[in-house]
């Protein structure tokens, strides 16, 4: 830390002022001592808030910092973000909740090059806080009845495909007639932050959803360099505008790399929304499953979108009814998908598309997120899924052959007794014609017994979660009960008021 001179109060009186303001990463790297097997803490939703200049001077010490363990939400795209870091081999074990599109990661861990600790979002973002809260330990539902309970989560594997390394098996306690798991505090020893604007006192502001995990993670270090868009005077932000307090920032830099964008895809036109709504338009299999979906929402409530079909579901809804889109990266109010000159690197959703914000839209942290999430705030959550149980249990989130990632998805189906899960898809997988709604899921659990509700192109079925089962309440009009029973694995129950799906 650097303290400067400065007179006060009189000609004979003096006192030190901190300054934490650093001249260039390559100083701030190295009087945090970072050495390698160091835990680093990343900051960043996809490319979104990302510290790049911090990263960038990391891997030109490849020589000699190596063996890292890298904690963030996800470890960037090849050759991007905190990709770099693993491209050059620096990296010797992540803890993230998603591989995503990062082929170079997929590979190394498959082919027993790296560790990968897979960790659902809202359990990394409490970890890290419960680290920078002083709190050694805590019990979440997320994860319950999954491979993370049982220990069977592959960690590294040997170069012939076999597994070396399993997780470890957690420990459990009952509450309130729940399952709960325990989950120890996540500390680093650096953690890297993108901020949008610093004062010399380290006093931070973040931009839209470029906060994402990057206040909890600055906490949760021994020594934390943010690196900021704008570096301010003291009292040129606010106290009631500060978001990070200078007391968990070690060193501030200047940022000096462009900000990127992951995806981008444009709105929607109203009259190609108009179109794909008009009574003549032929719906695709999807199209009709968003169409149905959409009928689920209900003024006035607070809702999640899974990616894909879910997300399809929005431009369904009829615009006098009023909802409340959240999403997990730090968004209340999320809005529509950006026309040309509207993307905003620093405002994305959690598909990490560029994405625009409501009036009246609120932004926070990861943490703050997914507490909304587990604690059964959101009235609503429509998620894809690969499978779906008869007695509700869904897995959506890895494939044979495939290392994706949970993602949030395990918060988001933990609390179905306050939250109601719904599972939108097409009946049958594309490749081999199965169905997808189960006897029982062949595939990884995201979640047991929480799926209320099943959504698919041919029919609409309502899962007892209590007692098991289901029961077919909505049929399509060009499908038959019994053409339905063909080709589905799981046996159901028909209502004695079945309905008609109506699209138009």
């Amino acid at each position: 830390m650097l303290r400067i001179q400065a007179r006060r109060f009189s000609t004979t009186s003096y006192r030190q002022l901190i300054s934490k303001i650093l001249p260039s990463a390559n100083e701030a790297i190295q009087r945090s001592g970072l050495k390698s097997g160091a835990t680093i803490l990343a900051g960043g939703f996809g490319l979104c808030g990302i510290p790049d200049t911090l990263i960038d001077n990391i891997v030109s010490r490849k020589d000699n910092i190596r063996d890292l363990v890298i904690v963030s939400n996800n470890a960037g795209v090849d050759g991007k973000g905190l990709g770099k870091l693993l491209n050059e081999g620096q990296v010797d074990k992540a803890i993230v909740s998603y591989i995503g599109e990062n082929k170079f990661f997929e590979a190394a861990y498959v082919n027993g090059d790296i560790n990968l600790e897979l960790t659902p979002q809202g359990t990394i973002a409490e970890r890290i806080k419960a680290a920078a809260n002083g709190v050694p330990a805590f019990y979440t539902p997320t994860g319950a009845n999954t491979v993370l309970e049982n220990g069977k989560m592959p960690i590294r594997y040997n170069k012939d495909g076999s597994v070396k390394t399993y997780s470890k098996p957690k420990e459990t306690r009952i509450f309130n007639g729940k399952k709960y798991m325990l989950e120890e505090a996540l500390r680093g020893d650096l953690s890297i932050i993108k901020v949008h604007k610093a004062d010399r006192l380290g006093n931070c502001t973040f931009h839209s959803t470029a906060h994402n995990f990057n206040n909890v993670m600055a906490r949760g270090s021994n020594h934390s360099i943010v690196e900021a868009d704008e570096i301010v005077e003291v009292g040129e932000i606010k106290p009631n505008e500060i978001m990070l307090p200078g007391i968990y920032v070690s060193a501030v830099i200047q940022s000096l790399n462009p900000k990127q964008f992951e995806k981008v895809i444009y709105a929607k036109s109203e009259e190609e929304i108009a179109a794909v709504k008009s009574a003549d338009h032929v719906l695709t299999k999807r199209e009709r499953v968003a169409k149905r979906a959409s009928l689920e929402f209900k003024e006035g409530m607070y809702v999640n979108l899974g990616l894909g079909i879910p997300l399809m579901a929005a431009d369904f809804v009829d615009p006098s009814v009023d909802i409340q889109l959240q999403s997990e990266n730090g968004v209340l109010g999320l809005g529509r998908l950006p026309y040309p000159g509207e993307e905003d690197p620093d405002t994305i959703n959690a598909g990490k598309m560029a994405a625009t914000l409501r009036t009246g839209a609120a932004i926070f942290g990861s943490e703050d997120s997914f507490g909304m999430i587990r604690s059964g705030r959101m009235d609503l959550t429509l998620l894809g899924a690969m499978q779906v149980s008869q007695n509700g249990d869904i897995a959506n989130w890895t494939v044979p052959g495939k290392v994706k990632g949970m993602g949030g998805a395990m918060d988001l189906v933990a609390n179905p007794e306050k939250t109601r899960v719904i599972a939108c898809f097409e009946h049958v997988d594309k490749g081999k014609g199965l169905s997808k709604i189960r006897k029982e899921c062949t595939l990884p659990l995201t979640g047991a017994r929480c799926i209320s509700r099943i959504i698919t192109d041919l029919a609409v079925f309502d899962v007892d979660l209590k007692n098991g089962g289901l029961t077919l309440v909505e049929i399509a009009p060009d499908v038959t009960v019994e053409k339905l029973k063909e080709i589905t694995d799981a046996e159901f129950k028909v209502a004695a008021d079945l309905k008609k799906i109506v699209y138009h």
